[in-house]
């Protein structure tokens, strides 16, 4: 989808539209979850401090999330997913890949399906999406940036290894900033670079992702389109105000995540043995603490006991905190009840 959640803001409140709109909050610690493209050509961008996205743009108009809403909609564009293929895998609510192989509609191409869909996603929704179309994971995500907003871009077989050596390493989905820095100052600027060099090296640079880097610069990506994406954890943050610097003032924060966090576990279902405490510093330094225990986080009450203890380890905080978060993870598996009784097809 397009600048999401700032278009969903856009459609529903007519008076935004053309305007340059960022979802998020604008308080002094405020941080922009999403821009549309009229905030856009001013550099304001998801993860931008909301001072800083107002200095760039002093008309900036910030408007709170309404996940609820995005939700609804997501899954309303999902439901159209559906009707050409089951093989949907969601990344987030404005975002999914989908194998076309075998076309419920049974359209005779991929760029024919994409074009369908996104014409269907503006005309029930009045919203507008980007497609890219390829072979493997990596090629489409790469190419539905290519022509944004409200386009569709093709990376055929015969053109993906021109596609991948003309592309800048900054653009390589799954190849973040730091990365990408270090491969420009070894000289590494586009795909025909990276390509240059051998398996080993990157995996002595880069560890395992060196393997991954060494595949997509020559077209190969052989990831399913998983219908079913397992959830490994259940989280909830702060960022503060102002930073916390004594423990008294920590714990009574850590309640309310806590709060909102075990309402999230009760509503996911699931049941986690492992909890992460995590902070930040006022100088954005970022730390994590963990507890797991044999059996799972069964209450509220446990969270809270627990995420005091991880606050005190550690020999407590050298800086001013700016956010605080706790996560539950390492779920456990349900187990079989009863014995099921198996059948034989004669």
């Amino acid at each position: 989808m397009d600048a999401f959640f700032a278009s969903v803001e856009q459609l529903d409140n007519p008076e935004l539209r053309g305007k340059p709109v960022a979802v998020g909050g604008s308080g002094e610690r405020g941080v922009v979850a999403a821009a549309s493209y009229e905030a856009r050509r001013f550099g304001v961008k998801s993860a931008l401090s909301s001072k800083i996205a107002f200095r760039k743009c002093p008309d900036l108009i910030f408007v709170k999330p309404r996940f609820s809403r995005y939700k609804e909609i997501s899954n309303q564009i999902r439901n159209i997913f559906f009707e050409y293929t089951d093989l949907v895998e969601p990344l987030s609510l404005d975002e999914a890949y989908l194998d076309v192989t075998y076309s419920k509609k049974g359209l005779p191409s991929a760029t024919l399906i994409a074009k369908e869909i996104t014409k269907r996603i503006f005309e029930e929704t009045g919203l507008t999406a980007s497609a890219g179309v390829s072979y493997n994971k990596f090629l489409a995500k790469v190419a539905s940036d290519v022509n944004k907003p409200n386009g569709i871009f093709v990376v055929t077989p015969n053109r993906a290894q021109e596609f991948i050596d003309k592309l800048e390493v900054r653009k390589f989905f799954g190849i973040g900033k730091v990365t990408a820095g270090k491969l420009n100052n070894i000289g590494i600027w586009i795909g025909s670079d990276l390509k240059n060099m051998e398996r080993l090296e990157l995996i002595q640079m880069f560890g395992k992702a060196g393997n991954y880097y060494y595949d997509i610069c020559r077209g190969k990506d052989n990831r399913d389109v998983e219908a079913t994406r397992e959830r490994k954890s259940v989280g909830a943050e702060q960022t503060f105000l102002t930073d916390l610097f004594y423990q008294k003032d920590l714990e009574s924060e850590l309640l309310n995540i806590c709060e909102i966090l075990w309402g999230r576990v009760e509503s996911a279902k699931v049941k986690g043995k492992t909890l992460t405490l995590k902070f930040t510093y006022s100088d954005f330094e970022k730390h994590t603490r963990s507890k797991t225990i044999s059996t799972y986080y069964s209450s509220k009450s446990q969270l809270i006991s627990e995420g005091k203890l991880l606050l005190k380890s550690g020999g407590g905080f050298s800086k001013g905190i700016r956010l605080l978060g706790l996560t539950v993870s390492n779920f456990l598996q349900e187990e079989v009840s009863k014995p099921v009784q198996l059948t034989i097809d004669f």
